[in-house]
């Protein structure tokens, strides 16, 4: 039986879930060991906390860590990623998504080498560059890792430079709500305000025609807006659902320089989240750069933990 010394450790329980006919039936919960009491023992699992009864634990042991995301699982959430972030423009080479986005952000003007290209990889990388320089723009290529590092070995050797490294960090909307306030002062909406469309060209300077198609393409999204009593924005954020409805996206949170260190950053991933699970999503992914630290502080503590990352590479 497990113990208090067990917290922390991933477990699996055995729970009596009934008998049919003269046969018990078992279920088994699979996650982290939380709470250890004298009539029950508490299991974050992967959709939620589980409390099983002491009376219906059959058997429970601590097992090995969980081990880090399959290929199937890291090709998975990629492509829920890119739905989220639709470039106006995309052409497939085989099951390899060429997107463009007038250079509008780096993840909607890139390749994502996902699955079989249906050409060896040179010649899968030359369609590469020609489609960019169609588009007058730099070739790029977004690398999941491990999953595509076939791909990065062939761009290093042809001689394609690593731009930027990006986490993609992942967290149960449970356990994010769990952390996060409500985020009552937030205001939703299905199109950016002005005030939001400003502030993200603060960030990267005029916006190209297509990044309206970029923010907004998506069937499931909402834009979160906290303004301050004048009327100015000082907080935003935008959420998608995509992935077969599994993925909550954030993308976009910011807090103008004025109204930082309230917490606004906090509430708006709280509104996003409440959002997400009222429609049935169950787990939050978001992608932020290695080099930002104070993102990736933010994230870990409302318990966002790696799930892959990817690497940019660029032909200068």
């Amino acid at each position: 039986m497990l113990a208090k010394h067990d917290l922390g450790s991933r477990v699996v329980v055995r729970r009596l879930a009934g008998v049919r006919g003269d046969r018990p039936q078992f279920t088994d919960v699979l996650g982290e060991l939380t709470e250890v009491g004298d009539a029950s023992l508490t299991v974050a699992t992967s959709h939620g906390l589980v409390v099983v009864p002491l009376a219906e634990v059959h058997r429970a042991k601590v097992v090995p860590a969980r081990r880090g995301a399959t290929a199937r699982e890291i090709a998975a959430l990629e492509l829920a990623a890119a739905d989220a972030w639709p470039p106006p423009v995309v052409e497939l080479l085989g099951t390899w998504r060429l997107r463009a986005a007038g250079g509008y952000t780096g993840r909607a003007n890139s390749a994502l080498p996902v699955g079989d290209p249906g050409l060896p990889l040179p010649a899968a990388l030359d369609e590469v560059v020609a489609f960019y320089r169609r588009q007058g723009l730099p070739p790029q290529v977004d690398v999941p890792l491990p999953l595509a590092a076939g791909v990065e070995r062939e761009l290093r050797k042809g001689g394609w430079h690593a731009e930027c490294t990006v986490e993609v960090q992942v967290s149960p909307l449970s356990e994010l709500i769990a952390v996060t306030p409500d985020g009552a002062g937030f205001e939703l909406s299905p199109t950016p305000s002005a005030g939001f469309l400003a502030m993200v060209a603060d960030d990267r300077g005029p916006l190209p025609e297509a990044a309206l198609h970029v923010l907004t393409a998506v069937p499931e999204l909402v834009f979160a807006h906290c303004y301050g009593e004048d009327g100015a924005l000082l907080a935003r954020a935008r959420g998608s659902i995509t992935g077969e409805g599994r993925w909550l996206g954030v993308f976009g949170v910011e807090t103008s320089p004025a109204a930082r260190r309230r917490g606004l950053a906090r509430e708006a991933m709280g509104v996003l989240a409440r959002w997400a699970a009222a429609r049935g999503a169950t787990d939050a992914f978001l992608q932020v750069e290695s080099r930002n630290t104070g993102a990736l502080a933010l994230y870990a503590a409302l318990g966002f933990t790696r799930h892959h990352h990817y690497t940019r590479y660029q032909l200068r």
